[in-house]
């Protein structure tokens, strides 16, 4: 009679170590995460519902007064609707021209390798320094590109670019394009090299034109590229900080300040109030990116 094997389950002890295992190698990297990511956004929160003086000695709690006065300010609604503009044109201006230079550097053309390490300057820099430098540029009396339009007969005057809002906000949202680019060019870039040659022959086979083949091949085999690069420029649009205290401080007033700008003046007044400007920003790029992703799991399925 032949004897059966009988697997006996394994027991808890082992499953626990099991599951432990792994521990040791992402250990250190969870607690890192913990530290610098979560903690922080805990002390926040606890912040927002406190009253803290401006030396930042915490006096007690507040309830949710501190997120009272924020909803109340009168120039609230308006930072709302300037960081909404701000972050919808950044983006949208920087992935259009970043699809076309990145169509551009697939190409093959004398100088490609110089202007492919060109495009990385802008990125390698610092935002803070490339913003300062624009603000030099566009000063009124010694700023060069004043200085050049007054040359050219354009102005008969300089122009205080940056000291009116119906001015200043085109100029740092040209800002912020310019150091998005590089970035969200090579993430294009890279998933254009991953579309098969073959398929561009097969298109030509069947008489599609160039524009045709763009619509319907190149397209939808960039989606995870562009998604990539759209989910990362909301972030750091959103959170973009350096080029708008640098060039104007989010004045005169608030009239150029997004949400993140207008935290930051707010902490001279109210630490409480800020730290509840910040919770709010918090769950604006998680509610942002969040139906992002959803809407383009929705056009994917659909595509399906």
């Amino acid at each position: 009679m032949a004897e059966t094997a009988v697997r006996r389950a394994p027991s808890v002890g082992t499953r626990v170590k099991k599951a432990l295992a792994p521990l040791p190698w992402i250990g250190p990297a969870v607690l890192l995460i913990g530290l610098v990511v979560l903690w922080p956004v805990v002390v926040m929160v606890w912040s927002s519902f406190q009253r803290i003086r401006r030396t930042g000695i915490v006096v007690g709690p507040n309830g949710t007064d501190n997120y009272t006065k924020l909803f109340d300010e009168p120039d609230f609604v308006a930072v709302l609707w300037n960081t909404v503009v701000w972050v919808l044109v950044v983006v949208a201006v920087t992935l259009v021209l970043s699809l076309f230079l990145a169509q551009l550097f697939n190409q093959h053309f004398p100088g490609r390798r110089f202007a492919r390490w060109a495009m990385i300057v802008p990125w390698a820099a610092s935002v803070f320094m490339t913003a300062v430098v624009f603000k030099w540029m566009l000063h009124e009396t010694h700023g060069v590109i004043n200085t050049l339009m007054v040359d050219l007969h354009l102005m008969d005057a300089g122009k205080d670019w940056l000291g009116k809002p119906s001015t200043a906000m085109p100029w740092m949202m040209a800002v912020a394009v310019f150091v998005s680019l590089p970035f969200t060019t090579y993430t294009l870039l890279a998933g254009l090299q991953t579309v098969p040659g073959e398929v561009y022959e097969a298109a030509r086979i069947d008489g599609a034109s160039t524009w045709r083949t763009y619509l319907s091949i190149t397209l939808p085999l960039l989606k995870p590229a562009i998604l990539v690069a759209v989910v990362i420029n909301l972030i750091n649009v959103f959170n973009s900080f350096p080029i708008i205290w640098a060039m104007t401080n989010g004045g005169p007033g608030y009239e150029t300040a997004t949400t993140t700008v207008f935290m930051y003046q707010l902490k001279a007044s109210d630490i409480g109030e800020s730290a509840a400007m910040s919770v709010a920003n918090f769950a604006m790029i998680i509610i942002l990116v969040a139906f992002f992703l959803v809407v383009s799991r929705g056009n994917k399925e659909t595509d399906r």
